[in-house]
């Protein structure tokens, strides 16, 4: 089992959006960046823990927890034209873009960027890294244990 950091922005895709979708999972589209493309496609796993963090808000941070409920697959947006996550150069035979779905497992009160930043025990999480803009980054299992742990 792994463990990553999802970041959505919660006015497109908030936990309360996951908590509320039909059957509480929702696929995980608009990743257009390789490297986090490469995670999901490559070490992604149905049963990974997922801390589902609110970003590109007035206090981003993680808003609730989540779980792989899918193996990789296309991410249908890439395919359409009117969709901000279009990409011309992708096609149905050869996918740029690809997605998991997510299905709810918790609510959180928020834990604000800056509370994790406090913590020595964080010190190495690539959200807190500076210049991370990955909207997917691992989390360790002893990361994964001290938030869920002491900071829940």
């Amino acid at each position: 089992m792994r463990y990553w950091l999802m970041k959505s922005e919660p006015d497109e895709a908030s936990i309360d959006h996951l908590a509320h979708a039909p059957h509480r999972t929702l696929p995980w589209t608009g990743v257009r960046n390789y490297q986090a493309r490469n995670f999901m496609r490559d070490m992604m796993q149905v049963g990974d823990g997922v801390l589902f963090y609110h970003s590109s808000c007035p206090e981003p941070g993680i808003a609730g927890l989540a779980e792989v409920s899918s193996t990789v697959y296309p991410d249908p947006t890439q395919f359409d034209k009117k969709s901000p996550y279009y990409d011309a150069k992708s096609s149905q035979e050869t996918p740029r873009w690809l997605l998991v779905d997510v299905v709810f497992k918790k609510k959180l009160p928020l834990i604000p960027l800056a509370t994790l930043r406090e913590h020595p025990e964080l010190q190495d999480m690539r959200v807190l890294a500076k210049g991370n803009r990955l909207s997917i980054t691992p989390v360790t299992e002893a990361e994964w244990r001290f938030i869920t742990t002491r900071l829940v």
